[in-house]
C-alpha cells in the first residue's frame, strides 16, 4: 500500500444498545479525513451526517467511548486500524 492509501486512514466503529437502534447498524469502517486524529473529531465528524448522529451524539447526550476497548475521552487519539466503540453508559446495582 502506498502512504496516501485510504485504507490506511481507515477504522472500524461500533455501536451499542440505543446507537446501534438509532443508527441502525452495530459497525461500520469509517476513513478518516487527515485532520481527524481522535475522539472528538471522530464524534464531530459522525455528528456532521445529520440526524440522527446529531442528536444521538450531541452536546447533552450521555453516551461513552472506547478504543481499542480502553475507556476514551475527547482527546484520545485515534489511529487507522483502531476499534472505537460509542455506547450509553450503563449502571449496575
Amino acid at each position: 500500500m502506498k502512504p496516501n492509501d485510504s485504507r490506511l486512514r481507515t477504522i472500524q466503529v461500533l455501536y451499542f444498545a440505543r446507537l446501534r437502534e438509532a443508527f441502525g447498524r452495530d459497525r461500520e469502517d469509517v476513513t478518516l479525513p487527515d485532520a481527524i486524529s481522535d475522539v472528538g473529531g471522530l464524534a464531530e465528524l459522525l455528528r456532521g451526517r445529520g440526524e440522527p448522529w446529531s442528536r444521538e451524539l450531541g452536546m447533552g447526550k450521555a453516551f461513552r467511548v472506547a478504543v481499542n476497548q480502553d475507556m476514551a475521552d475527547d482527546a484520545t487519539a485515534i489511529n487507522p486500524g483502531d476499534e472505537v466503540a460509542f455506547f450509553p453508559p450503563v449502571t449496575g446495582g
